[in-house]
């Protein structure tokens, strides 16, 4: 086995495959690729430039949900995460999707974004933006994300799987841009992320996380 992601720490998509293969102990070599200045042989990789993608062996993949997917198929005898059966593997895949799509441009792109990544760079923060994010579109997603988790510990009740880790990794995204979920409003889904930002997985990666912020800190 010799899996190699290519990607960074803070991109929540990264984030979300590390946790794939840490919770299907999987051993796998990070190589840090940025969104911004790629060595021309990435995109032989990835065409778009996003990150991550991933090498096993000879076969390349880019996208995070792709690559997902495939480890699942490919290691079957590892830890299921995408549950038992075709419906459980369908609610995993929309949830994924719902936070891919829905929850990073607001999270991620929205909130992270502005309050860390422009000023590294030497942008304004656009906190106009961050704004119109955190009052006027996510709550209607943390009000379906409410619903949706229940009473259960993970979306497909008692068992993680994907959708679980897709939906922290964005959450966390947020809070690494100084925001966090209002558990009296919604207390499922704040207990939810508590729990997986908990598991050991989650734990071996948070503090090289916390690092890279406190470095994007010092040069903002």
């Amino acid at each position: 086995m010799n899996l190699i992601v290519y990607g960074a720490p803070l991109s929540p998509f990264v984030r979300k495959l590390r946790l794939c293969l840490l919770e299907k102990g999987l051993d796998y070599q990070l190589e840090i690729v940025t969104p911004y200045g790629q060595p021309d042989w990435y995109r032989e990789l990835n065409p778009l430039g996003r990150i991550p993608a991933l090498r096993d062996g000879d076969l390349t993949l880019a996208d995070s949900s792709v690559i997902c997917q495939y480890l699942e198929e490919r290691y079957p005898e590892r830890t299921p995460l995408f549950g038992g059966d075709a419906s459980q593997a369908a609610k995993v895949r929309w949830l994924e999707k719902y936070g891919d799509y829905e929850l990073a441009p607001l999270c991620t792109f929205g909130v992270f974004r502005n309050r860390l990544l422009k000023p590294m760079l030497g942008q304004p923060c656009d906190e106009n933006a961050v704004q119109r994010a955190l009052h006027e579109k996510l709550p209607t997603h943390f009000d379906y994300l409410e619903r949706t988790l229940g009473a259960g510990e993970f979306f497909l009740g008692e068992q993680l799987s994907q959708a679980d880790l897709a939906i922290y990794s964005q959450l966390q995204n947020m809070e690494h841009g100084g925001e966090t979920l209002d558990a009296q409003r919604w207390p499922a889904l704040a207990a939810h992320y508590l729990r997986i930002q908990a598991r050991a997985s989650v734990q071996s990666l948070l503090p090289g996380e916390l690092k890279v912020i406190a470095k994007i800190g010092a040069k903002a």
